[in-house]
């Protein structure tokens, strides 16, 4: 279908297939003998009136009979041909034509194209026209009574479109909304259509027009039908990359042009009107929502507009190609495909009279919905935005004013508003808002410069020497002319290149965002047949290296981007390229960045968020003026072929009876066009030969193929052409092994990225994974089992079908405990202390968990909620344990999915609850992390060592509890009480805790074994140990201690831990093996502690004993800010507090030295000690310098109120 073959000049033969601007044309209609059938697939309701009603259509006749590599699917050409079947219409109804295009996507992800036009056809067979009239006395009889209720449908609608002032009798309406055999012509909907291997839209629907003109004229066409057929069937070829060709209508030449092997591909659908129809704010949020591979639903009334827009925004992807179900018009027979558990992008038609309220769709959580006709988007919630959105919106406007479009878009449905868009667009460019900084004085007449009737006047005017006022665009579009030279209308070039520049645009936002991801490519297969055997367990983009190379605000939108399929099937292409022909779209995009390596001197380049507009508009613009202005093809005329006389007579206003014979084949003459191809077409079938033998056979090539580059989309398309319930089911099994294998995938790559080393000694790569990238996998978690739960729902409740769920099931529990006490698990018992004191046993309930997000205010939507529980319940570790709760009331789940249902395939669904499982072998803070302004309960126990301490003290104790996220401040710790709650701001992960007591009383010293603090929401549960009394004249005399708190594992986790376990956090030492810092430096260590506090001695001796002066001085800075600090600290706390500021200060090896020579270092300690032996002195050094590479935050805690 690429059409590398040459074109002919005048007088050439019929072309290889192949090579053929057109594969099939196709004529769908009534047929006369089957008669009125009712299309009971389309879902329409009987209660409407006759006329109203769809009807079965068929495939009247197509040419040819087949084509090899392009068969023809005759239900689904039938079905997107005629999308609502048959349409009848009577003398008083409107009967314009209406055009529209379709595409098929194949499996292997090959697509056809086609272009139809739906005109109206005066019915002559009396048995149809009687059957007609036969229904309307049946649906009469039916709904009489009805009538003067009001209560019919059509007569609802009819009623609301008449005017109020008009007061119509009743046998008035009967009239109208009726069908008289006597009285009225009966009209029914044919369909012409060209099936095309390439998106001519302009060309086929000028064709097709013209052929209808033919058939509605008063005068004959200068030729038979079947010669305008034949000749686009057989006789006009493909233009050639890079060149533009002219063929023959019935009444004139038609125009297209193809781009150039280093151009965008080819995109004829104008997206002037994508952008006027939905907005450019809109089409963007669209646009970002395609790329994150969410589930996109058009809705219009219009199929050309559910075709134009779809197309135009994946044309827009470039380099990228969308990998999913593709439908952009949906039939009515295949509504059940919204219910796939799949990214999807498709098009729905909308019924007059609904609207959005009224529209059931399985799933929400996920859906971009976007309603075309009232320029209005639904957008999911957790969207990250486009990478400099606004400058790229900036740009994309200026374009879009240049060319006459507001940037706001507009819905041009009649004359009235046209002139109303055309008078807000003066103001708004000249009031320069939004964005739209008028740089050149542009004119009212400018920006209706696309309007086609203003074009015309304009070249009337020139013609009558009228003057016109000057329009400064000469500079690009470059003005020379064209009314003399072009060969086809301004308002159409101005389409083509207004396509170009803002695909340009586009393109070059990805050229630079991606503009080094070669270097990120792992390529470690040595031949292609290694690579797709082990494609699944191969990692083959450094994402985290790419994501760290990135600007910071490119990372929200960057780190969801490379988890998609699109950019996963980009990876493979590139990798592919090595033994095979580069991908199309993969070589212009790698020319592309190839030209910004040349322009910049450095290569790579710098990252960096400055936004960098694109250059090549003005040549783009050009290439396709050109093309236009000089065609380098032209096929040969349409000629009168060897026909029967007498067949296919002309009769005004009816499509004739084509004659087959002589347009199921064409000329079999040798002639040059054939033999240009024959190269072309030799070097496909050699390509196809080595395709076909790569050292794999076929079927095992295609299952590495499909498995390798499919995950995800195991239904790539609907298979339109069988709808028997076992297509369906085999459908809905792709689907539950799809949901399944992708569950595998995620839960195994959240697994690796987390298991540390452990990872890259199972040759994982490196271990590391940013919170950015941890968020993004279980954002993706989440959307997976959003659309599990959608799958084969019996009826949808709320946007999020999992919520829903748990809301049904939390409230038969709460019904059951009224009656009896609900069971409930409880955690594991934990150890007791000496003392004795415990934290009492936190419940482990899936509806308690409900509940605490339930009263989070901060969460408003039910998709939110359900996305809380689940990352709450992966913190907790009992995600697995929950959904398994919430699936074992079987009642409930059959109650809410049908049996084909993923949740109801019981061993696909103990799989999937297994997968889920493995997630407990690793720690995640998903839950903490995320919600960081909601109020959390925490409860803290304080746990003395009542055999040595007092029972009681009479001194008034306190505590400071603080995580990476804050603090709580100074609370006191009512007396004699050592458990207390509090409620505060999510502290994140617990860090430290401050405690100490204001030592009155007689009974103030206090010994402290650990502090234990709870999160009651995530049961995370923190021990920091103390083993130090508090109190004055005991130990160091601190009356409070800085604790370092260690995260307790649970008693049910450890038998999974020793198997496999996340490295733990370091942990502070336990009062059993901790050792004082001070104790490294001898018996008399305190000595010396005391001896440089007293800064005076110091001072005294520095000319002495101190190398560096600095140093000293800043030594003495260091030792007087902690010591007149106001904190009741002890010595061991002071000091520790100096070894972590000239830590985090990078100061340590410079202050060990004045230790070491420090006079009375001989004095106060034996030979033995460290300090006194220089060798040992030195190797500290030069281990503390090893840290000075590392950034070192310190906690707030150690260093509140010391002020360095």
């Amino acid at each position: 279908m690429s059409g590398s073959c040459a074109a002919p000049g005048p007088g050439s033969g019929s072309s290889p297939a192949a090579c053929r601007f057109a594969h099939y044309f196709v004529l769908c209609g009534i047929d006369a003998d089957s008669g009125l059938e009712p299309d009971e697939l389309a879902g329409e309701n009987f209660d409407q009136s006759p006329l109203k009603r769809t009807f079965k259509s068929k495939v009247l006749a197509h040419y040819p009979q087949n084509i090899e590599w392009n068969p023809f699917d005759q239900d689904a050409v039938n079905m997107l041909c005629m999308p609502k079947g048959l349409s009848f219409r009577t003398q008083t109804d409107n009967k314009d034509p209406q055009f529209h295009s379709f595409i098929i996507t194949r499996e292997d992800g090959s697509r056809t194209y086609g272009f139809v036009l739906t005109f109206y056809e005066e019915v002559t067979s009396k048995q149809i026209c009687t059957a007609m009239q036969t229904l309307y006395q049946m649906h009469n009889a039916e709904h009489y009574s009805s009538v003067y209720a009001s209560s019919s449908c059509s007569m609802d609608s009819l009623a609301s479109s008449l005017d109020e002032g008009d007061t119509t009798s009743l046998l008035k309406l009967q009239r109208y909304n009726s069908y008289d055999i006597s009285r009225d012509t009966l009209y029914v909907s044919k369909s012409i259509c060209l099936i095309t291997p390439l998106p001519f839209m302009q060309a086929c629907k000028k064709f097709l027009i013209q052929l209808y003109k033919a058939v509605t004229s008063q005068q004959p066409p200068p030729l038979p039908l079947e010669s305008y057929i034949h000749n686009i069937l057989y006789e006009v070829p493909l233009p050639p990359p890079g060149r533009s060709l002219k063929f023959y209508g019935v009444y004139e030449p038609v125009i297209c042009q193809r781009p150039g092997p280093s151009e965008l591909p080819l995109s004829d659908y104008p997206l002037r009107e994508a952008f006027e129809l939905l907005g450019l704010e809109n089409l963007v949020q669209v646009f970002t929502c395609v790329l994150l591979e969410m589930q996109i639903l058009l809705y219009s009334q219009d199929y050309q507009r559910l075709m134009t827009v779809a197309e135009g925004i994946t044309t827009l992807l470039f380099p990228f190609q969308w990998q999913h179900v593709y439908v952009p018009i949906l039939p009515a027979s295949l509504l059940h495909f919204l219910d796939a558990p799949v990214p999807y992008l498709m098009g729905l038609q909308s019924k007059e009279g609904t609207d959005r309220s009224k529209l059931e769709l399985p799933q929400e959580a996920n859906l971009c919905f976007v309603d075309i006709d009232n320029h209005f988007i639904e957008l999911p919630e957790e969207f990250p935005q486009f990478p400099n959105k606004v400058d790229f919106i900036q740009e994309l406007s200026e374009v879009l004013v240049q060319f006459g479009i507001p940037p706001e878009g507009s819905l041009h449905c009649s004359e009235s508003t046209s002139k109303l868009k055309n008078m807000v667009l003066k103001d708004l460019v000249n009031d320069k808002k939004n964005g739209n900084v008028c740089t050149n004085n542009i004119s009212m007449y400018e920006l209706l410069k696309g309007n086609e009737t203003i074009a015309r006047l304009q070249a009337l005017a020139k013609r009558t020497g009228v003057a016109v006022e000057k329009m400064d665009l000469s500079a690009s579009l470059g003005e020379k002319d064209k009314d003399l030279k072009l060969h086809c209308e301004e308002a159409e070039l101005r389409d083509y290149q207004l396509n170009v520049q803002l695909r340009e645009v586009f393109a070059n936002r990805f050229t630079q965002m991606f503009a080094d991801y070669e270097a990120f490519v792992i390529q470690t297969a040595q031949d292609m047949e290694s690579w797709l055997t082990n494609r699944e367990q191969m990692q083959n983009f450094d994402k985290a290296s790419f994501l760290s190379d990135q600007p910071e605000p490119y990372l929200p939108f960057l780190s969801r981007f490379i988890e998609t399929q699109m950019f996963a099937t980009f990876i493979d292409n590139k990798i592919m390229s090595q033994w095979e022909e580069k991908d199309p779209l993969l070589r212009v995009f790698d020319t592309r960045i190839d030209k910004i390596r040349l322009y910049n001197v450095r290569a790579p380049t710098l990252r960096t968020s400055i936004y960098q507009k694109c250059s090549t508009l003005k040549e783009a613009a050009q290439s396709i003026e050109q093309r236009l202005m000089k065609m380098d093809h032209t096929a040969i005329h349409p000629h009168l072929l060897d026909m029967k006389i007498g067949q296919g007579k002309y009769e005004q206003g009816f499509f004739p009876k084509l004659q087959s014979d002589v347009l199921a084949t064409g000329p079999t003459s040798n002639n040059r066009w054939v033999s240009r191809s024959a190269t072309a077409q030799r070097r496909k079938e050699r390509l196809r030969q080595h395709s076909e033998h790569v050292g794999l056979d076929n079927d095992l090539r295609e299952k590495y193929m499909q498995e390798a580059r499919s995950l995800g989309k195991n239904l790539r398309q609907p298979k339109l052409s069988d709808l028997s319930p076992a297509v369906i089911a085999q459908t809905n099994c792709k689907f539950v092994e799809g949901l399944l294998k992708e569950c595998r995938m995620k839960t195994k790559r959240m697994l690796v990225e987390k298991m540390g080393h452990e990872a890259v000694e199972l040759g994982h790569g490196e271990a590391n994974i940013t919170g950015l990238e941890e968020n993004t996998l279980i954002a993706s978690l989440c959307d997976l089992l959003e659309r599990i739960w959608s799958h084969g729902l019996q009826v949808k409740q709320g946007k999020s079908a999992l919520w829903s769920h748990l809301i049904q099931f939390q409230d038969r529990e709460e019904k059951q405990e009224h009656l009896a006490e609900s069971p409930v698990a409880l955690g594991p018992e934990r150890r007791k202390s000496d003392s004795g004191v415990m934290l009492p046993t936190l419940r482990v309930s899936l509806i308690q968990d409900m509940r605490h997000i339930q009263n989070m205010s901060e969460i408003k939507t039910d998709v939110g909620r359900a996305r809380a529980w689940i990352r709450l319940s992966l913190e907790k570790k009992l995600l697995s344990q929950h959904l398994k709760q919430l699936l074992s009331n079987q009642p409930l789940t059959k109650k809410l999915y049908k049996r084909y249902a993923f949740l109801r395939c019981e061993e696909e669904r103990e799989q999937f609850l297994y997968h889920l499982l493995s997630l407990n072998a690793v720690d995640y803070f998903c839950f903490t992390s995320v919600f960081t302004t909601i109020m959390i309960p925490y409860r803290s126990v304080i746990i003395p060592i009542k055999k040595l301490s007092n029972a009681i003290i009479t001194s008034n104790p306190w505590i400071c509890v603080s995580g990476e996220l804050g603090d709580t401040g100074v609370m006191q710790i009512p007396k004699n009480l050592l458990e207390m709650t509090f409620e505060c701001q999510n502290l994140g992960k617990l860090t430290t805790v401050q405690i100490g007591h204001d030592n009155s009383g007689l009974l103030a010293k206090w010994l402290v074994d650990c502090v234990m603090v709870r999160n009651e929401i995530t049961g995370h549960t923190y021990r920091f140990p103390c083993g130090r009394w508090l109190g004055k004249g005991i130990d160091d005399g601190s009356l409070e201690r800085i604790l370092i708190g260690e995260l307790m594992t649970s008693a049910s986790d450890e038998d999974l831990v020793k198997q496999c376990r996340t490295p733990p956090q370091q942990k502070s030492p336990t009062t059993a093996r901790r050792l004082s810092i001070t104790s490294l430096t001898g018996k008399n260590n305190k000595k010396v502690v005391a001896y440089f506090e007293t800064t005076d001695q110091i001072l005294d001796n520095e000319d002495d004993v101190l190398i560096q002066k600095s140093s000293c001085k800043t030594f003495c800075h260091y030792v007087n800010a902690i010591n007149t600090a106001p904190r009741n600290i002890g010595k061991d706390g002071k000091f520790q507090i100096l070894v972590c500021l000239g830590t985090r200060d990078r100061l340590l090896p410079q202050w060990i030295p004045l230790l070491a020579e420090c006079p009375a270092i001989t004095r106060m300690y034996e030979e033995s000690a460290l300090l006194r032996d220089r060798m040992t002195v030195n190797s500290l050094i030069r281990i503390l310098q090893t840290i000075q590479d590392f950034t070192i935050v310190l906690e707030g805690s150690l260093i509140k109120g010391v002020d360095v």
